[in-house]
């Protein structure tokens, strides 16, 4: 908002950059000024830019891969109806757009890739945003499809020692109702409206401590659903998967004259390995359980992490 009032008004330069990304994502390609920068990139041409630390950029040199640029996709999705479609929709398109960089870079894959989204007012949309850094593997010639990997460059390294090959990202999702949501354009979801009723009696003041069965079933089958969507994604993929952002909300609408409804969904993303079946670990590993009642090691605000989701979690479970 400017002085007054008044909105500034984008330059000539901006709307032209603008014009121009409309043209590339309805072709489904990249500007040419972002070709041209990425191009120069890959041709050792100015300084390159890069998401690791120097202890990973020391390690992945010493094993043949070398940063090439950062490269990012971004979606701005709206997902109507189905938050279960739309969420899965708008990672897809983002993966897409950060894969059509890497190609632009003459990468093999990239890795690190950091995953951000952008809640606003504007109903039933968001921004899915991946940031990452290309990377070109010594002997291997540019990838026609090249490996986008939340791992980081270290673990990347790490992995393909072992004998285990990051293949790609995959999405799992799911998202419905329990009961009946009248009035909201919505059909009769998980149930019917018998589960709500005895939801709603066993919360009642005199119930005591009681289970509350109808829901916990409903979360259950939710999580599970969303899990087998992301398996069913693995399989096209590799045999196996880092699963690192786990998401899940279970939201309470009140209701006229009838008891409340209940709207369950739950997101799992992560990292597709490839394996051979049996292979060796080369180093130990021990379990973790972290049964702390404070906040855990593990997320702090500085712990590392790619969650995208992790100010909205509200089953407080954690990273998988």
């Amino acid at each position: 908002m400017g002085l007054f009032g008044k909105t500034a008004q984008p330059s000539g330069a901006a709307l032209e950059r603008c014009r121009a990304w409309e043209i590339a994502l309805d072709r489904n390609g990249l500007p040419d000024f972002v070709t041209e920068r990425l191009a120069g990139a890959a041709a050792g041409k100015g300084a390159w830019v890069a998401t690791m630390s120097p202890a990973e950029l020391l390690l992945s040199r010493s094993h043949g891969i070398r940063p090439v640029a950062t490269v990012s996709g971004t979606c701005w999705f709206s997902y109507g109806w189905s938050w279960t479609e739309g969420h899965a929709q708008g990672w897809h398109d983002a993966l897409d757009r950060i894969r059509r960089e890497a190609i632009a870079a003459g990468a093999n894959a990239v890795v690190d890739v950091k995953m951000r989204t952008l809640r606003h007012s504007m109903a039933s949309s968001m921004d899915f945003t991946l940031i990452g850094t290309a990377v070109k593997i010594d002997r291997l010639e540019p990838s026609p499809s090249p490996v986008i990997s939340t791992v980081s460059a270290l673990e990347f390294v790490r992995l393909l020692e072992a004998d285990i090959v990051p293949t790609g990202i995959a999405v799992g999702a799911r998202y419905d109702w329990l009961g009946a949501w009248a009035g909201a354009g919505y059909g009769a979801g998980w149930g019917d409206n018998q589960a709500l009723w005895n939801t709603q009696r066993a919360r009642s003041l005199f119930s005591g401590n009681v289970p509350l069965r109808d829901l916990m079933h409903f979360w259950e089958m939710i999580r599970r659903e969303a899990h087998a969507d992301l398996r069913d994604k693995v399989r096209e993929m590799g045999n196996g998967v880092l699963a690192h952002t786990n998401f899940g909300q279970l939201i309470e609408r009140e209701r006229d004259k009838q008891p409340p409804a209940f709207l369950g969904r739950h997101i799992v993303i992560g990292t597709v390995v490839d394996a051979k079946y049996g292979a060796p670990v080369p180093h130990e590993i021990e379990m973790v359980v972290d049964m702390r009642d404070d906040l855990s090691p593990l997320r702090t605000p500085d712990a590392p992490r790619h969650s995208s989701y992790e100010s909205d979690v509200q089953d407080q479970e954690g990273d998988i």
